[in-house]
């Protein structure tokens, strides 16, 4: 990383709804997919945080565009600006020239040909030389230091912006999977259509994370309870400011048919683990990682539900990251990545 060298090696985790970068095992991005755009001449305005700021306020001069959809590529031509956007942004030393940048790049567990061919011409096109992938449950299950090689069978639910991934992982590979595009952006969308049918609240994206944020719950009784958020917004019949008071209690009925989707699913991931993997499970329990990890009661609602103990790691946020720049690290050990 020198002067002198030739090859830059940067890990993505490439998310519906964050996209992070990890260079020399820091991490050097962490910013929200999201992308602005001119509408006069297609050109990139702004990436990350700063386009994030624009979105609902940009008029007709500027789109804001978030390039992946259920964990998968929407747009590739904003993709492609959005990985390149994000690279800049990576603290460069004194060069005397621009180095080939080698990458590692996660994907949804359920990515069908097409959709990885899109991460990888999207990376190539964003100035990647050599270009490998990793799912993202074995990413998450190496993030949050599982020896993923080992025979012993561990099972990883993550649950990001997009998908949830739900895997179990032994000797190196992912023998069961279940991969559902029930997320954060979905538990988005049901606190926005509660807020219009029950308060006739209208209400964004960004403030609908906030919500979540702030009072989501899987559990109507929570032992430690958030404080209530008081949200305010135009009121949809009379377009006049309204202020209401929303509690976790609400929030936790409005988002029960999406979780009880995840609780399903992994159910159905459970049925397709073959018995000795399934006793190492019960044995050491299922992890949670990703930001829907965070959602509050959610493992004690799994716990109860499923009566096999959930964990959540430590930074879930992160964890999908630090195991993506671990494979970078290990290129030529793992012959899980995809080349």
């Amino acid at each position: 990383m020198g002067l002198f060298s030739f090859t830059q090696e940067i890990a993505i985790d490439l998310g519906t709804a964050n996209t992070i970068i990890i260079c020399d095992d820091k991490v050097v991005v962490d910013e929200p997919s999201v992308v602005a755009i001119s509408q006069s001449d297609n050109r990139m305005v702004a990436v990350g945080r700063k386009a994030q700021q624009m979105i609902g306020r940009g008029g007709t001069m500027i789109r804001t565009v978030r390039p992946l959809r259920d964990g998968v590529i929407a747009d590739f031509y904003a993709c492609e600006m959005m990985i390149r956007g994000m690279i800049k942004m990576i603290p460069q030393r004194n060069r005397l020239f621009t180095p080939s940048i080698r990458m590692v790049v996660c994907i949804p567990s359920g990515s069908t040909e097409v959709e990885i061919r899109a991460v990888r011409d999207s990376s190539e096109h964003a100035g990647g030389r050599d270009v490998y992938m990793i799912y993202e449950p074995m990413a998450a299950a190496i993030g949050i230091g599982i020896d993923v090689e080992s025979p012993e069978g561990c099972m990883i639910v993550d649950i990001g912006g997009g998908t949830t991934e739900i895997a179990v992982i032994s000797l190196g590979g992912i023998v069961a999977n279940k991969s559902i595009k029930t997320a954060g952006d979905d538990l988005n969308a049901d606190i926005i259509d509660y807020m219009g049918r029950m308060h006739n609240l209208r209400i964004d994206e960004p403030t609908a994370e906030r919500i979540k944020i702030q009072v989501g719950s899987a559990l109507t009784e929570l032992e430690d309870a958030p404080e209530d958020y008081i949200v305010i917004g135009p009121n949809k019949v009379t377009a006049l400011p309204t202020e209401v008071p929303i509690s976790y209690q609400e929030i936790a009925h409005c988002l029960e048919k999406s979780i009880s989707k995840i609780e399903n699913a992994i159910l159905q991931a459970l049925e397709q683990t073959p018995p000795e993997l399934y006793a190492d499970i019960v044995k050491n329990g299922i992890f949670l990682t990703g930001g829907g990890a965070l959602l509050h009661g959610l493992a004690t609602r799994l716990t109860n539900k499923i009566t096999i103990p959930f964990h959540v790691a430590d930074d879930p946020l992160h964890a999908v990251a630090r195991g993506t720049g671990v494979a970078l690290k290990n290129v030529n050990n793992f012959n899980f990545l995809i080349r």
